[in-house]
């Protein structure tokens, strides 16, 4: 029986375009895509990717880990 995982991503819009995404439960899982659709798909592929990696391994499968956002202001002269 398969099981079934759900984790936070975090998209971020690049400059050039598209979407990089990061998964901070699963460092190793990061992707992008020109789309915010196509970058969620790649998400979904790359942490199938991952799982599927560590089971092969012997490697725990982490819980989520739902990212916090703070912002930081700095002054640089």
């Amino acid at each position: 029986m398969a099981s079934e995982y759900s984790f936070s991503v975090v998209l971020e819009r690049q400059p050039e375009g598209g979407f990089a995404v990061l998964v901070p439960a699963l460092p190793e899982a990061v992707t992008e895509g020109d789309t915010e659709e196509e970058a969620l798909r790649m998400a979904k592929e790359a942490i199938l990717a991952v799982i599927e990696h560590r089971k092969a391994h012997g490697l725990p499968i982490p819980d989520d880990a739902p990212p916090e956002v703070r912002r930081v202001t700095v002054a640089a002269a």
